[in-house]
């Protein structure tokens, strides 16, 4: 169960991602992110963020109109 969720629907590129990685830096070592996210573009970007910033990306689903990308925080 992730611990806090993000909704960035209708926010486009870079935006989840500068809303995702400030969020982040507030939660603890460990904690889990579930970002909520209708950028096409964010299934891209959301995994090469967590690479590029040593976060575990654990996967995306659906979730509705939007889709749902869980990362636990390094």
């Amino acid at each position: 169960m992730p611990e806090q969720e993000l909704d960035t629907i209708g926010l486009l590129c870079p935006l989840p991602v500068l809303k995702a990685r400030k969020r982040l830096k507030a939660m603890a070592s460990g904690d889990v992110l579930r970002v909520l996210a209708s950028d096409p573009a964010a299934l891209v970007d959301i995994p090469h963020f967590c690479a590029e910033s040593g976060h575990a990306f654990l996967g995306h689903e659906p979730a509705g109109a939007a889709t749902a990308y869980l990362i636990r925080r390094r």
